[in-house]
């Protein structure tokens, strides 16, 4: 089970990510993003070595507020050949440098949402350490498969479309309250910028 250290970051996730969204095809905000932590979940990595995490964050910068998904991956050493997935880097109070990623192009992070679109993980919460996270549902579909590997994540104009063998794993990143239209899903709360608590679908197979 991954461990939530209560420590500094420097920089912090909204800082990295403040310039980082904007270089982003389904971004709608101003060229320099106002950003509040909104909500998300963790995976844990198998082997212990990365995190995982789907954060919700919203956007003041633009007329009205929108909130994005953003699934990261905090490595401890870069991941090969993934410069332009690169987020950027930051140092941990406790672990030292991070190299933080796009989660949709991490490898690691890719095969656990496949893991848990099939029902073999479990989402964690995204603040306590080994604690399972029962506000996020999901829907398994157990005909997605890694056996043909995956390919290269697309951003599209609202989401991030990943090839795994003849499906598409879809990832929102306009988070929009409502329900899905097909099995294979996830769905997982975050707070609007006046606190109500909405839900809405962060990652599914595409029809």
């Amino acid at each position: 089970m991954s461990v939530v250290h209560r420590t500094t970051m420097v920089p912090t996730k909204m800082e990295l990510l403040a310039s980082w969204l904007p270089s982003r095809a389904w971004y709608r905000g101003a060229n320099q993003a106002d950003l509040r932590k909104a909500g998300g979940f963790r995976l844990d990595d198998p082997e212990g070595e990365v995190g995982i995490e789907f954060l919700a964050v919203t956007d003041h910068s633009g007329a009205r507020p929108c909130t994005y998904h953003v699934p990261l991956t905090y490595r401890g050493s870069p991941l090969p050949q993934a410069a332009d997935a690169l987020v950027g880097t930051s140092e941990h109070g406790v672990l030292g440098t991070r190299w933080v990623y796009d989660a949709t192009r991490d490898p690691v992070a890719v095969a656990q949402i496949v893991a848990l679109l099939t029902g073999k993980a479990r989402p964690q919460a995204q603040n306590e350490s080994n604690a399972p996270d029962s506000s996020v549902t999901v829907r398994s579909d157990d005909t997605l498969s890694l056996t043909q590997g995956f390919g290269v994540a697309r951003d599209e104009s609202v989401c991030t479309d990943i090839p795994v063998g003849e499906r598409t794993v879809r990832v929102h990143r306009l988070l929009q309250v409502a329900e899905p239209a097909v099995a294979g899903h996830v769905i997982a709360p975050w707070l609007l910028h006046d606190g109500t608590t909405v839900t809405g679908v962060f990652i599914e197979l595409a029809a």
